[in-house]
């Protein structure tokens, strides 16, 4: 490995911590020896990268440093468009057509020979089975998931019974057929899966739910283990 594979080795690496990582930690990723890791630090903040930390504490990248895209390598163009095609063939028709954006935004700032290999890429995203016709605007609950704002709604069960509910929305499953909408359910003072295909008259509440989103997210997967809600 070169060191200029190295060096973007290790902050890809440092973007995967969120929290400061020692030096022993990020050296055995790399296997290599601390002395070179230090060295390796010191040249990426001499290079303008915003790593904090210090032998003895940790190292932490800042959030918002930008590698270039000439860094990307074939796997990883491949995992962009194989990625941002599937999206764009999704019924959510704001979310598709971000995906189209997002991959020509992509393609405009590549150097020629990436952008011929992103064009050219073989791995291609097969028709899907025939989705649920979707009942509820994805777009809504996008929205409503990233600002932590709750739901209100009509929703229909497996057995045709409605009820009004209002739920705080955290997370949003894509399957082949169904869309899935995870959320804490006021009424039922649980977590619950909602089709999205049995949601009617969806209207977003400009009231933030009490918790963060994130902390529902994790209690809800220490929840998969034993219980399991449709």
């Amino acid at each position: 490995m070169s060191r200029s594979e190295r060096l973007l080795d290790l902050i890809q690496i440092l973007r995967r911590h969120r929290r400061p990582v020692s030096g022993l930690t990020l050296a055995g990723e790399l296997d290599v020896s601390i002395r070179t890791l230090y060295r390796d630090i010191a040249t990426l903040q001499g290079q303008g990268a915003p790593i904090e930390g210090e032998p003895g504490l940790g190292y932490v990248l800042k959030p918002g440093f930008m590698l270039p895209p000439l860094m990307f390598t074939d796997e990883e163009i491949e995992a962009i468009v194989l990625g941002s095609r599937w999206v764009a063939k999704q019924p959510d028709t704001r979310l598709s057509a971000a995906a189209a954006d997002a991959l020509a935004k992509i393609a405009a700032v590549l150097p020629d020979d990436l952008r011929e290999e992103l064009d050219a890429t073989a791995l291609l995203v097969g028709p899907s089975a025939e989705a649920t016709r979707e009942g509820a605007d994805l777009g809504i609950i996008r929205k409503a998931i990233r600002a932590e704002r709750k739901l209100e709604m009509t929703y229909q069960d497996a057995s045709g019974t409605g009820s009004r509910r209002i739920v705080w929305p955290f997370a949003l499953g894509f399957f082949d057929k169904v869309r899935v909408m995870v959320a804490w359910c006021e009424m039922r003072q649980d977590f619950r899966h909602f089709r999205a295909d049995r949601i009617s008259e969806l209207a977003a509440i400009d009231t933030r739910y009490p918790r963060r989103r994130a902390a529902m997210l994790k209690e809800w997967r220490a929840t998969l283990d034993t219980t399991r809600k449709l």
